[in-house]
């Protein structure tokens, strides 16, 4: 296995460079040698590039393909519902597909949980979410209540209002701020490098606590709503206490604010249960999903709510939630999504996330103790981050210019695993891997970080 270009790599990448603006990439780099590989088909947990070479997919495309890729009976689906009615204005109709979809959902999502609003990404999803909490406290007549509060390091999204209460690093927020007003961010969980240098369990989880303090700030009848992952992706794969996701319950409880998770990523079994708020006996008031909803195999996301939430749009024209999107519950996109459920159930791939998670945990766990550089492993079912330090003992992390990300990304390329790689390795494969191939994926991590720490 190699990185190195090949002339139809090399060509494909040129006319990409012509013409498709490719996202998040540096168009003066896009045919540099290894800058831009080219996809061409997947199968299971493997996907083959243009040059016929085989990869594992170690992030599920961007924490995506849950049902694993090549699965003709969802193309059949899509072919058959095309066929059958294509589009249908979701603003004056409905349809079979939208609503078994919604039925589905509401049966696998927690405690009262029972309205679906269709999207079409998780972005959109977040943007819905956001404006669901303003108007549900207009509604209701709290009407000075329109900050969210968010977590430093958390993603969520690129449209303009998920953007503002975006506190990921790699967010670039400067280029397009002033953002939406209201944004308020707070430290986020990050029990390995904590914001208040504090230690777990003797800091009784103050990183929570410590929210309220910032709600009485900020004046409670302000804040309309407290949005958070369950386990966040973009801070380093942080997987909170038990306790956390409950004291941020109690407090949106005693202040009435909206608690929203956004589950863009954590939901449809990747965490090892159909949400990731699941693992933490919280029932939230809003939940964000799309990713695995479809494993990717077409554009949807959805926004689950409470029946309490849903009761505060009940009435006259004006309280009605006016926020229309033309693609919205698609019956195209929710035929594909419900069949994509349908498998994940009738082939247990939940359980199936959760077993390989457990043997995944004693992998990871034998890996830290033999590489120097493996600072601490976290995770669970198949969401996992290997933190990559360049000192132990002091956790200290690798200079930017010693360009880690660039260099382990290569060889774990080189060994046939495509994956993001920096200060963290991601490894979260679709949910249909077996043990075998688990073993595979993290001997290829072992390999690739016995070359590196021979480098250093």
């Amino acid at each position: 296995m190699t990185t190195e270009s090949t002339p139809a790599n090399q060509e494909w990448a040129h006319r990409a460079r012509q013409h498709l603006w490719v996202q998040n990439k540096q168009y003066a780099r896009l045919e540099d040698p290894g800058e831009l590989p080219v996809l061409d088909r997947g199968d299971g947990i493997y996907l083959w590039d243009v040059e016929d070479r085989r990869y594992i997919d170690g992030l599920s495309g961007l924490w995506v393909t849950a049902a694993g890729h090549g699965r003709t009976e969802i193309a059949d689906v899509a072919r058959e519902q095309m066929a059958n009615l294509a589009y249908a204005s979701t603003f004056d109709f409905a349809t079979p597909p939208a609503i078994r979809l919604a039925e589905k959902i509401a049966s696998l999502a927690p405690g009262d949980i029972n309205r679906v609003y269709f999207t079409n990404s998780g972005s959109e999803s977040v943007e819905v979410a956001l404006k669901m909490a303003r108007q549900y406290h207009y509604n209701r007549g709290d009407r000075k209540r329109y900050k969210v509060i968010s977590r430093i390091g958390s993603y969520h999204g690129q449209t303009f209002g998920a953007l503002s209460v975006n506190g990921a690093a790699y967010a670039r927020r400067t280029p397009f701020e002033p953002l939406l007003p209201g944004a308020v961010h707070v430290p986020g969980i990050n029990c390995y490098r904590c914001p208040y240098e504090k230690t777990y369990p003797d800091c009784e989880v103050f990183c929570a606590r410590t929210i309220e303090d910032r709600i009485k700030f900020e004046s409670p009848e302000t804040v309309a709503a407290i949005i958070a992952e369950p386990i966040s992706i973009a801070n380093a794969n942080q997987v909170p206490p038990a306790e956390y996701w409950r004291i941020l319950r109690e407090i949106c409880d005693r202040h009435g604010i909206l608690l929203i998770a956004d589950e863009v990523i954590n939901g449809y079994g990747r965490t090892g249960k159909w949400f990731g708020i699941q693992h933490f006996d919280v029932v939230p008031d809003i939940i964000t999903t799309a990713k695995g909803i479809s494993s990717g195999y077409i554009p949807i996301g959805a926004v689950l709510a409470r029946d309490a939430v849903a009761d505060a749009f009940v009435g006259g024209t004006d309280e009605a939630f006016m926020s229309g999107l033309t693609f919205g519950s698609h019956p195209v996109s929710t035929a594909v999504a419900l069949k994509n459920i349908e498998i994940l159930e009738r082939e247990n791939l939940v359980d199936n996330a959760a077993a390989i998670g457990e043997h995944l945990a004693t992998r990871f766990e034998a890996l830290r103790e033999r590489h120097p550089v493996v600072g601490e492993v976290r995770g669970t079912g198949l969401l996992w981050g290997i933190e990559i330090v360049k000192d132990a003992a002091t956790r200290e992390q690798f200079p930017p210019e010693e360009e880690i990300g660039a260099r382990l990304t290569a060889k774990l390329r080189a060994r046939g695993l495509l994956t993001r790689a920096g200060t963290l390795i991601y490894v979260a494969p679709p949910l249909v891997i077996n043990r075998e191939e688990a073993d595979t994926t993290v001997d290829i991590i072992d390999d690739a970080l016995t070359e590196f720490e021979a480098e250093l």
